[in-house]
């Protein structure tokens, strides 16, 4: 009781810290009310209502898939829900274009800021507003994934090589120094450009090398840790050495892990942009900011929204994750009071 009452205390004490940053606090709102927005994308930005009623019926057309012979179509087999005549009530999204879908009324591709596309269009004619908004959902999911195999691995070898020393510690930081001398990013694109690029093989890829960073850092912490008091005590009374290792030294060595956790994603981020940027990341059309960045290389002197417009939802997300990560090492920095 008395261990947990201290752990308690300590982990008010972070709290009480991080909430005097500021900037962290509100870049941390910001990026929740993001990622909210993203993954409920499709009922914000859609060429389909969010509700329709037709002959006393209720339809979710955002939300599913329905046969045009609900309503009564029977020569096609996609419905085109904007020239659709319905008796009843219909509720359109906020943008009224998908992802996937160019607007055929402009002369002209890319098309600068307008009425009906509040941030142009890309060279396809596609909405670049609901392009980001769903852009952002590949690359936070990429960033998170790669996140949770990265440090599972990297926790686990290197708690490892910290715990047991010796052998285990000198043959596995050998090996560890081998995969860090490998340059990373190139094998990555030589490896995408040979198999067929997805999200899941981006982030298996992605996290082969990405736990390396992290090992360090988990194995200086258990070397320290393994000879504490607390630990002895443990051994002492019996624990098994997976119950030392999960339950006693590695919830005292999350402070690197915590600590470098959002300058991780952000990592990502930009890693998962530069991949498409370079035509070696999601397949084509997935929305992703980096293929938005490469067409505006290609547009430069006639598409000046598709670099601005990319490029600043790149950098607000960049800036607020850094402003979180130093909220959080500031939070668990023991020497700040």
């Amino acid at each position: 009781m008395i261990e947990k009452h201290i752990k308690n205390e300590l982990h008010l004490k972070r709290w009480r810290r991080f909430k005097k940053r500021k900037p962290a606090i509100v870049s941390s709102i910001l990026l929740i009310f993001m990622i909210v927005l993203t993954f409920i994308a499709p009922i914000l930005a859609n060429n389909k209502p969010i509700i329709l009623t037709h002959q006393g019926k209720t339809y979710f057309p955002a939300m599913k898939d329905y046969h045009p012979k609900e309503f009564g179509i029977t020569d096609v087999m996609v419905i085109d829900y904007r020239s659709l005549k319905v008796d009843g009530t219909v509720i359109w999204p906020i943008i009224r274009w998908n992802p996937f879908e160019s607007n055929k009324v402009v002369d002209s591709y890319p098309a600068p800021p307008g009425r009906d596309n509040w941030m142009g269009t890309d060279d396809r004619g596609r909405d670049v507003l609901t392009r980001l908004l769903y852009g952002f959902k590949y690359s936070i999911s990429y960033a998170f994934l790669v996140w949770v195999i990265a440090y599972t691995i990297g926790t686990i070898l290197g708690g490892t090589m910290g715990y047991f020393g010796g052998k285990v510690d000198f043959f596995g930081m050998r090996m560890v120094e081998i995969f860090s001398t490998v340059p990373h990013f190139f094998l990555l694109i030589i490896l995408i450009s040979i198999f067929r690029p997805s999200l899941a093989l981006l982030v298996c890829i992605s996290s082969l090398f990405a736990w390396i960073a992290i090992n360090y850092y988990v194995r200086a912490e258990f070397l320290k840790n393994r000879k504490k008091e607390f630990v002895e005590a443990a051994r002492a009374l019996g624990a098994s050495t997976p119950s030392i290792l999960f339950k006693h030294i590695l919830p005292n060595s999350l402070g690197p892990i915590i600590t470098f956790t959002p300058f991780f994603i952000s990592a990502n981020i930009v890693g998962l942009a530069s991949l498409d940027y370079l035509g070696f990341g999601l397949e084509v059309p997935t929305p992703s900011w980096g293929e938005l960045l490469n067409q505006a290389q290609k547009n430069f002197t006639i598409g000046w929204w598709l670099a601005v417009f990319p490029s600043m939802a790149l950098f607000s997300t960049l800036t607020m994750l850094a402003l979180v990560g130093e909220g959080i090492r500031d939070a668990m920095d023991p020497n700040l009071t």
